[in-house]
This record gives structure tokens, sequence and C-alpha cells, in this order.
């Protein structure tokens, strides 16, 4: 008889156990997701990976739904906890230009964030990802941005967005990068990043 090449499914219990077999679970979800998606991903293989029962997939989560929903959430809160406003900036226009550089290279580092963000926007409707957690994570974020800028939330929201769309273009869409600056994706996007830092300094009004 053939030994299975995969670790030995884990059944944990007690608080410690199960945080840890819950991140084991996040852990190997956002890799099998980042690679295949939702619809293509495969409890089964994150089972396999984590070394957790797979039944645990359904009693943490509820569904592989469930599961990829958690995935985004726990990489969205690790970017907004990693990537703060800066505190320092003696300027609007130098806050908003060293936040895009912030955001821009957490996704150098972590691309596979917007892998999962692109496969959330292709498999599911955009009120999916509206969930209360991370909806409430972002107005906090719009709520900091307006108190630092002294603007109205409403003011704030759309420039935020607009930040956070600078920063992000140049990784999700390498090959365009590379398309329009005729150079290799990893120069471009470096390039792309470089004019969003100083784009982003130029749209934010200055403080009152």
């Amino acid at each position: 008889m053939v030994a299975s090449r995969c670790p030995a499914p884990l059944d944990f219990g007690g608080m410690a156990d199960t945080t840890a077999t819950r991140r084991a679970l996040l852990d190997a979800g956002r890799a099998e997701f980042v690679r295949h998606g939702l619809a293509g991903g495969r409890t089964d293989r994150i089972a396999a990976l984590s070394g957790v029962n797979k039944q645990r997939i359904y009693a943490y989560f509820g569904s592989k739904e469930g599961l990829f929903t958690a995935v985004i959430t726990d990489a969205l809160n690790d970017l907004l906890e990693v990537v703060p406003l800066p505190e320092d900036a003696g300027s609007a226009g130098e806050l908003a230009s060293r936040y895009v550089e912030a955001v821009s290279g957490y996704h150098r580092a972590h691309p596979d964030l917007l892998r999962l963000l692109q496969w959330e926007a292709l498999e599911l409707p955009p009120e999916h990802g509206r969930t209360a957690e991370r909806a409430a994570k972002y107005r906090g974020k719009v709520d900091g941005l307006a108190r630092r800028l002294g603007i109205p939330p409403d003011q704030a929201a759309p420039l935020l967005f607009g930040l956070v769309g600078l920063a992000a273009w140049p990784h999700a869409v390498p090959q365009l990068a590379a398309l329009v600056f005729g150079e290799d994706a990893a120069t471009a996007s470096g390039r792309a990043s470089a004019w969003a830092k100083e784009a982003a300094a130029a749209i934010v009004p200055e403080r009152p």
C-alpha cells in the first residue's frame, strides 16, 4: 500500500488550537485561491496543504465561498494594518505621495492580494465584498484621511479610492505597463509606480 504524501489531518481542540487551525486554513486557502480562484479552488487541496480535516473548513467558514471571503478579508486587514496613513507627513501632498509609495511597495511584496481581488471581481457580484467587517475598516480609513486633510468624508472617499488605484494599477496589470512604456514588465511597473507617487501629491487638497 502506497503511503499518502499529504500530511495527516489534524483534529484540534481548545482555544489556542482553534486559532491555529483557522490560521492554517486561511493560509492554505490563500495559496489555493490565488492560483485557482473560487470556482477552481478545491477544498481537498486546501485540507491537504493545511493538514487540517476537510470538515473543519465547513465548521469554521460554512462553505468554500465563506473561506474565500475570509481569506480576502484577512489579506485586506493585513494591508490596512501594515500600511497606515503616514503620521509625520509635513503636507497633504507628502502624505498622499508617501501613502501611495507604501501601498505600492506592499503590492510589490505581496502580489497575491491583487490576484485575490481580481478573482473576486471576476467570480462574484460587487456587493459580495461589502461585508460589515470590510466596510467598517474602510470607513475608518476614509474618516482618518478626512480628519488628516480637514475635508468631509464624502470628499475623502473618492480621494482614497484614487490613491489606492494609483498604487495598485501598475501591479495589477504589469503587461499593460510594459506595452505603454515599451519596456519589460518589471521596469515598466517601477516607472509607473514612481509616476503614481508624484501624481498623488498633485490631486490632494492642501490642509486648510
